[in-house]
């Protein structure tokens, strides 16, 4: 997958608002079949989401797997004409559920959320299962499953487990929404304390949270223009160790200047 930083979710059951969401500026839309979608919606909500599929950045979370609903999601985008470009796996716990999805799926970018316990014990296994696009933490369950509320110290621990397991397995991870939809402020701290955990996309729940992310996640260009410069330096210095602006460029400091680099493209970074 392209690099991506935003994530929007839009009801399946209000295909209305699809055409919204796809306008909104968020790098990856995604068509919610599960907890956004009563049971008596699921089939209408199925079906209009395949009819919407066709652009490049709007994908489709389904249902579970392990449920009659999760089944019926993924035996439809199997025979749909087009397949979305991604699909979101809820309260994934075990490496069984990507094979299974992948196997049918198998040109279709795969993104599990970790919701409970169980399937943060099983992070690692997860993110490196064959195609992963991006691994993201349900916070609202996993707080559920511990009887908390979802705040900052109860998703501490997810938080780092999963950004470290999609670090090892070279995969983006995608931060639970802020849910707090008119604290733009609060918004920016979570998304800015998030990034520094390693975290390299936040999911969103409002449009009106997308520019707050991109602000935050996406490098400045002063950034950028340090990274291009410190590349320059490094490939004269043979891709030795040289000091450069009073700091030493090796290759672990290289890597983030690297990343960086690859963000640029993204949106207006």
């Amino acid at each position: 997958m392209k690099p991506y930083q935003s994530l929007l979710f839009v009801p399946g059951s209000r295909p209305e608002r699809f055409g919204k969401a796809l306008a909104s500026g968020a790098d990856l839309v995604t068509i919610d079949l599960e907890d956004a979608v009563g049971p008596a919606d699921k089939d209408a909500a199925r079906d209009a989401a395949l009819a919407a599929m066709a652009p490049a950045n709007l994908g489709i979370r389904i249902n579970g797997v392990r449920t009659r609903q999760g089944l019926a999601d993924l035996v439809a985008i199997a025979a749909a004409g087009t397949a979305p470009p991604f699909v979101m796996i809820p309260m994934v716990e075990a490496v069984a559920e990507i094979e299974i999805v992948h196997a049918v799926l198998p040109a279709v970018a795969l993104l599990p959320l970790i919701e409970t316990v169980k399937g943060l014990r099983n992070a690692d296994a997860i993110a490196a299962s064959p195609g992963i696009g991006g691994v993201m933490l349900g916070g609202a369950d996993f707080a559920g499953e511990l009887g908390v509320a979802m705040s900052w110290d109860a998703l501490y621990a997810a938080r780092a487990h999963i950004a470290m397991a999609c670090a090892s397995a070279k995969v983006p991870s995608i931060d639970v929404p802020y849910l707090d939809l008119d604290n733009l402020d609060g918004l920016a701290d979570d998304v800015a304390r998030v990034r520094d955990m390693g975290f390299t996309a936040k999911s969103v729940v409002h449009p009106k949270h997308i520019e707050v992310v991109h602000r935050v996640m996406r490098p400045t260009a002063e950034q950028i223009a340090e990274a291009h410069d410190a590349e320059a330096v490094y490939a004269a210095a043979g891709e030795s160790a040289v000091r450069w602006n009073g700091k030493m460029l090796e290759a672990p400091v290289m890597a983030r200047y690297r990343r960086i680099l690859a963000l640029q493209g993204v949106g207006n970074a």
